[in-house]
């Protein structure tokens, strides 16, 4: 999977930008909040319909427009297909494949990218909803359907939310309607969780070997913290001890008038040498589990889909030592198409600038 070109039209600071991805490897330079990551950030939104800086994509529009536009031509098992994603500050989405609107759903089919930001480096440190998102958008790239429980899952926890909040306010629960809630909740969960654990366990495989390969002595694992499951369970066990939980926690989700249990409580545990790493790792063997983690990402897309998705690093190995730098940049497959940022090419050797198409970004122009 290649990505041809990209246009950009009042794309946050980028009012009119086009660039040519004919190479393997591109890399972005300039100084900070000149647009260097507003154009991967647009790369990832073909892929997923989604920002990783922002839920409101109003931000995404120029200050002095009304919509934007981002489209770009991909190559795909040697076929020619056109993306467009439209936006406008009524809130108008729309979304185009070769010219013929079409679902999100058929829209992420097409895209693959796997994104490595400065942010993903404090994933360790951030809060659960910050892993569950990532091994969410993981999960999204091969299994589509995917967001689709998702969403389900959350319209149901919503609707049940506000049933409870309504009891609270007034005095009165419909019972038989929260038991149905909750029933809806353990079908949707239970299927949420069974993939988070499946798909971790297949992380873990490849991440633990990328991941001893630079520590050399430190053994990665990866844990899915779920209050109510053991480590190893089936999907019919994980529906039972939900809808078990649910029951036993019936009267605090009552008093406290919310969902307290389910998938959108859950965690994701990594731990160096059986010690959790949250807690005990210094911030270098963090950076080094999140860096094993964007790797494996690529792997397993390409294993599960057949596409090699296209990196994105945005101003990540400034962030990182020489040794994960070297190994960052060593490890990415050939046929893996690079668009990397940086405030400049210091950081890279006379060799990795060779097969480099370089450009120069100023106030959301190419220079």
């Amino acid at each position: 999977m290649r990505l041809r070109d990209l246009k950009l039209k009042n794309y946050r600071n980028c009012s009119d930008l086009q660039l040519d991805f004919s190479s393997a490897k591109v890399l972005i330079i300039g100084k900070n909040a000149q647009g260097k990551t507003n154009i991967l950030e647009s790369i990832y939104l073909l892929s997923t319909t989604k920002s990783p800086r922002t839920s409101n994509n109003i931000e995404l529009i120029n200050f002095a427009s009304e919509n934007t536009e981002v489209e770009a031509n991909i190559v795909k098992a040697e076929t020619d297909i056109e993306l467009k994603y439209y936006y406008s500050k009524d809130k108008k989405r729309e979304l185009r494949i070769n010219g013929v609107k079409t679902t999100p759903k058929n829209f992420k089919t097409v895209l693959k990218t796997v994104l490595f930001s400065t942010a993903d480096l404090l994933l360790l440190r951030g809060n659960p909803s910050d892993r569950r998102d990532w091994l969410d958008i993981a999960i999204s790239q091969v299994y589509p359907a995917y967001d689709e429980r998702l969403s389900k899952y959350d319209k149901i926890r919503i609707q049940k939310n506000n049933l409870l909040k309504e009891y609270l306010k007034n005095g009165n629960l419909n019972e038989t309607l929260l038991d149905v809630y909750n029933e809806q909740l353990v079908i949707a969960g239970s299927n949420i969780i069974f993939l988070r654990k499946k798909f971790l366990k297949e992380i873990e495989k490849v991440a633990k070997d990328k991941h001893r390969i630079i520590s050399e002595t430190e053994e990665l694992k990866i844990n899915y913290d779920c209050s109510f499951i053991s480590e190893e369970t089936d999907l019919e066990d994980i529906a039972y001890a939900f809808s078990s939980s649910l029951q036993e926690r019936k009267l605090e989700e009552i008093r406290r008038g919310q969902s307290c249990v389910g998938p959108h409580r859950d965690d994701i545990v990594f731990y160096i040498n059986n010690n959790e790493a949250t807690k005990f790792a210094s911030q270098g063997q963090q950076r080094t589990i999140v860096l094993a983690l964007k790797l494996s990402e690529l792997d397993i897309i390409t294993e599960k889909t057949g596409d090699e998705p296209i990196l994105l690093l945005d101003d990540v190995l400034a962030e990182l030592d020489d040794v994960r730098q070297n190994y960052l940049l060593k490890s990415i497959n050939p046929n893996t198409q690079t668009v990397i940022t940086s405030v400049d090419t210091i950081l890279f050797e006379d060799e990795f600038l060779k097969d480099v198409k370089i450009y120069k970004i100023e106030n959301g122009s190419i220079i």
